[in-house]
């Protein structure tokens, strides 16, 4: 019977170390990431490529936001080196387009004085406005493509983590929202051309 309970107890307390694991990196992403320094900008992955593609339409999952997480921090670093690297120089990036399928991504801040890029963990859409904001979009993962969308909402309500372990809310408007539409798409496995094949048939209806 003490075996039995031994067991179960066990089993027990390694479910739960299962799912505290899944809130942080594993350890093939943490190798990733560790393998180069803060500075260094990471592979971009691409659609054009059979393994990237498979990849970048799966969805991430939630990071825990633990202002102590040194892997975190640094994979935030290698992050922001790699959207403002001038072989990309975008506006924002995704976490799933360097290979780590974590809720994480990185806007550039273009309503902000200085324009920063900022950081954001578990970024989720709480409420778009009706008005749209037609915009040309272009991606990182799609090479040579670029486009305008024309069912993006203007302004959008939007709760994240951030890098302090804080929770926050906002509102966010104009072609700063787009750009936060855009990345928190990819943590879904959705891209920009997603929404231009569904713009299509909607005009052919």
């Amino acid at each position: 019977m003490k075996l039995v309970q031994f067991i179960i107890i066990f089993l027990f307390v390694l479910s739960l170390a299962s799912c505290s694991s899944s809130k942080n990196f594993s350890t093939l992403q943490k190798e990733l990431i560790r393998k180069e320094n803060s500075l260094k900008p990471m592979r971009v992955f691409l659609i054009t490529n059979k393994q990237d593609s498979l990849l970048l339409r799966k969805k991430s999952t939630y990071i825990k936001p633990n202002p102590k997480n040194n892997i975190l921090k640094h994979f935030a670093q290698r992050l922001i080196a790699t959207v403002t690297d001038s072989a990309s120089l975008g506006v924002g990036i995704a976490a799933p387009q360097v290979g780590i399928l974590k809720n994480i991504i990185c806007v550039q801040r273009l309503d902000k004085t200085d324009l920063p890029f900022e950081i954001y963990l578990n970024p989720v859409i709480k409420k778009y406005s009706v008005k749209k904001r037609p915009c040309p979009e272009g991606c990182l993962s799609i090479p040579n493509t670029r486009a305008k969308t024309i069912d993006r909402a203007f302004r959008i309500f939007i709760e994240y983590d951030k890098l302090d372990g804080k929770h926050y809310a906002e509102s966010v408007d104009d072609f700063v929202s787009v750009i936060f539409q855009h990345e928190i798409d990819h943590l879904h496995g959705i891209l920009f051309i997603d929404h231009l094949l569904e713009e299509t048939k909607k005009t052919k209806d």
